[in-house]
């Protein structure tokens, strides 16, 4: 049971782009590799209309198609694109208007730029620049306030400018900042832990669900009738520095904000609370009760725990590694089922890792390239699959001897001098050459 992840076909859009007409592009890519379409277990879309629309998005018509021929397929969204939207969720316009205001103020300004990276050198601050925020990029709102928080009163040159922020001498705007930078801390290094490459859905479904555990324990702790802030290192910065001040009022405001953000990822991650059972008997089959589990599985699930050799592997080896190595006499059903996890996306590194890679590669100044040389570029690129090249050489090489023209050609060169054209011209000799070449 071997898992990779390759380029299936690329495919330029002729008219629409809704989900009937990608569908039609899709099942001519499915046609052409003469796959099965009852193999297909799942389709992973970014939430947009013309793929997850109920009636004509691309998902419903590919889980229909995979129903007819005898298959069953499931419709899930991207676990990064999802957390990045429930991040969102937390707006905090009154922090981030002033903060992004003052950051672009001295971004757009050169001199005003150049002046504030020469006083952060000269105090020696943690950071020596501020970061612009772009909502596109899903870590940098996080990295903007982080590096606005640490440059604490060192906004000076913002007075001289005539652009003042009256906000940093209010202590609860402050404490909401503070709040903010810790959240948004938190969730970005979800973000991380959701990133990279084979990645398997019950990982990154682990991943939530302990981070929604851990804003449970966010919400006690600042409920608490004395709010603890130990793990939010920059609010419990704020109160300690304005002690005088009622911030601990604030810390119910911020436990109902935590409450609503646990149920913005209840709400968004649903569709993997349906198959929750599917991904927890993927990942632990030696904790399952075996009556909850399908009736083909129930047998082979009651024999598994009790070989202690397999107990063990379970623990050393990863999922799809323990899975490859039992024995498809005895555990049959058991890999025909785990089949079904990996081949899952859990997320969509391949293809954010082709739209990066098409970017570079199709750009003003190759406007001849073809979809069928885009396809080719982008597969060698992002496959996983390397060629035997020494297995090529030895059963299939050849050798192709090229000749050039066995006449003499001229090389001419105009160059005009004053009213007359003078002609340089070269002469080349006949060559012949020979170049080995393999051939599939």
């Amino acid at each position: 049971m071997n898992v990779s992840e390759e380029l299936l076909d690329l495919q330029s859009p002729k008219s629409q782009t809704r989900g009937t007409y990608l569908f039609v592009s899709l099942c001519s890519a499915v046609d052409d590799m003469k796959l099965q379409w009852n193999k297909v277990t799942g389709i992973i879309t970014d939430g947009a209309p013309a793929l997850a629309g109920e009636r004509s998005g691309l998902s419903t018509l590919v889980c229909n198609k995979v129903s007819e021929e005898g298959g069953s397929a499931i419709k899930l969204h991207r676990i990064v694109h999802e957390e990045v939207l429930c991040g969102k969720y937390m707006k905090y316009d009154n922090v981030m208007k002033p903060v992004m205001k003052a950051i672009n103020y001295i971004r757009s300004k050169e001199l005003c730029h150049r002046q504030f990276q020469q006083f952060l050198l000269d105090i020696q601050a943690e950071y020596g620049d501020v970061l612009y925020h772009n909502d596109v990029r899903w870590l940098s709102r996080g990295s903007a306030l982080q590096r606005c928080f640490s440059q604490g009163g060192n906004w000076t040159i913002l007075d001289k400018n005539g652009q003042p922020m009256p906000q940093l001498n209010d202590p609860v705007w402050l404490a909401d900042l503070g709040f903010l930078v810790d959240l948004t801390r938190h969730l970005n290094a979800l973000n991380t832990s959701l990133q990279g490459p084979n990645a398997v859905v019950s990982q990154l479904y682990s991943h939530i669900k302990a981070f929604r555990t851990k804003l449970l324990l966010f919400q006690r702790h600042l409920s608490q009738a004395q709010p603890n802030t130990a793990h939010f290192s920059s609010l419990q910065e704020i109160m300690t520095s304005f002690p005088q001040n009622n911030i601990s009022g604030q810390m119910t405001k911020y436990a109902a904000d935590i409450s609503s953000l646990v149920e913005e990822f209840q709400q968004r991650f649903r569709d993997f609370a349906a198959i929750e059972k599917e991904i927890t008997l993927f990942s632990s089959p030696f904790s399952v009760d075996p009556d909850d589990a399908p009736d083909h599985l129930q047998l082979e699930l009651i024999e598994l725990p009790c070989d202690a050799e397999h107990r063990s592997r379970h623990q050393q080896l990863p999922l799809v590694n323990f899975y490859r190595q039992l024995d498809e006499g005895r555990f049959q059903a058991v890999r025909t089922f785990a089949k079904k996890m990996p081949s899952l996306f859990g997320s969509t590194y391949t293809c954010e890792k082709t739209f990066s890679v098409m970017n570079i590669n199709k750009s003003r100044m190759r406007t001849r390239l073809s979809d069928s040389h885009l396809r080719d570029v982008l597969r060698i690129k992002t496959t996983a699959l390397e060629p035997d090249l020494d297995y090529i050489l030895q059963s299939r090489s050849q050798h192709l001897v090229v000749e050039w023209p066995p006449w003499d050609w001229e090389i001419g060169v105009q160059i005009p001098v004053g009213s007359f054209n003078s002609r340089v011209v070269s002469r080349c000799s006949p060559l012949q050459r020979s170049v080995p070449m393999a051939w599939k």
